[in-house]
């Protein structure tokens, strides 16, 4: 048995939501938001928490247009925790920036640092950044066979159609993990989960709906993809991204995560056509086999260990949190996730690995 199939990464991510408080209609600032964020970092890191993502929105609703800036703030007080973007939106980006701001990072927290690339589930940045929404598919695959080449060596020659052509010319700094680790994200896309097993990337899937179980069948696809490609699909990392939050008891959980929630999920839904966001959608979607993570620390380890059974995750993100809530009722949630979720998962999975 080896150690990636006992192990499980258990972690923190968040879009630095700053939107009306569901309670008291107070928009917290975009400072604000960013200085808890550095302090849920480094509180995540004293728990035991093994990763942190921040992703990447430019919308007045978050703070987190620069991810790398954020966890670049929390490197130099923390010690352990690997930090990531979660997600950087490669195809209105530039990927020799995206290398060095990522690189820095590593060098900072030395040897910490993600990239976390994907398309993006908004579109703001495409016109922010000058690109048409025309080029959606053909940017984020030019620009990551771009940002690859710029990882696996100094001096880069390349030719693309978005960007102006490079000629052996050197990126720096270089990163201290050698390659930099960078992970495809995807809502469920089958095309992204095929790339990615084809490239031998991790991959992280985001799960806000449905039942997990469901993406079983991209997990597979992405298995036998990086096998036909020639990589060992038995040392693939696979991570989930679902939202929740944890309380000391389940029924406190639900009400304290469901205002929130509920406020930022209608924003969406008004501007997606979705149907408006119920008591009942959240309270269906937190049961057994949901995709909400929300309940006392017994209870989420349960869906957790349920969710390693199912798809073979070797990382999970608990994405909190969904809207504003109070800062302090975060860090109670991240202090639980790290020193009572955290430990039952862990004690099943030695348990079962010795069985194994």
């Amino acid at each position: 048995m080896t150690e990636l199939a006992t192990s499980m990464e258990i972690g923190i991510s968040t879009f630095l939501e700053s939107t009306p408080d569901p309670v008291t209609g107070k928009v917290i600032s975009h400072a604000e938001r960013l200085r808890d964020a550095v302090e849920e970092i480094v509180l995540a890191d004293q728990v035991g928490l093994d990763v942190y993502g921040v992703g990447e929105h430019h919308r007045a609703d978050y703070a987190g247009s620069a991810p790398a800036v954020v966890l670049a703030a929390a490197a130099a007080m923390t010690k352990r925790i690997r930090l990531t973007s979660a997600v950087t939106v490669l195809s209105s980006d530039d990927p020799v920036r995206v290398y060095q701001a990522f690189s820095t990072l590593d060098g900072i927290s030395n040897g910490r640092a993600e990239i976390m690339a994907g398309r993006g589930s908004f579109i703001e940045s495409f016109p922010l950044f000058g690109y048409s929404l025309d080029d959606y598919d053909e940017l984020f695959e030019e620009k990551l066979e771009l940002l690859l080449a710029i990882r696996a060596s100094e001096k880069v020659t390349w030719r693309g159609g978005h960007r102006p052509a490079i000629r052996s010319l050197g990126v720096y700094p270089r990163s201290v993990q050698s390659p930099l680790q960078v992970w495809i994200a995807s809502g469920g896309n089958a095309q992204s989960a095929i790339r990615a097993g084809m490239l031998g990337l991790p991959i992280a899937f985001a799960i806000i709906g449905g039942m997990p179980e469901s993406f079983a069948p991209l997990v597979s696809l992405y298995k036998e993809a990086a096998a036909r490609a020639g990589h060992n699909p038995d040392t693939l990392q696979i991570a989930t991204h679902s939202h929740g939050f944890v309380g000391e008891t389940t029924e406190q959980a639900a009400d304290t995560f469901f205002p929130s929630t509920q406020a930022q999920m209608n924003v969406l839904a008004r501007e997606r056509g979705w149907p408006p966001y119920t008591r009942a959608s959240f309270d269906a979607a937190r049961t057994l086999r949901g995709a909400l993570y929300v309940g006392d620390p017994e209870f989420v380890a349960e869906k957790i260990i349920l969710l390693r059974k199912n798809l073979g995750v070797t990382r999970f993100f608990l994405h909190v949190n969904v809207g504003t809530m109070p800062h302090r009722e975060v860090l109670r949630a991240i202090e639980l996730l790290g020193t009572k979720v955290a430990p039952i998962v862990r004690k099943e999975l030695a348990r079962d690995g010795k069985q194994g």
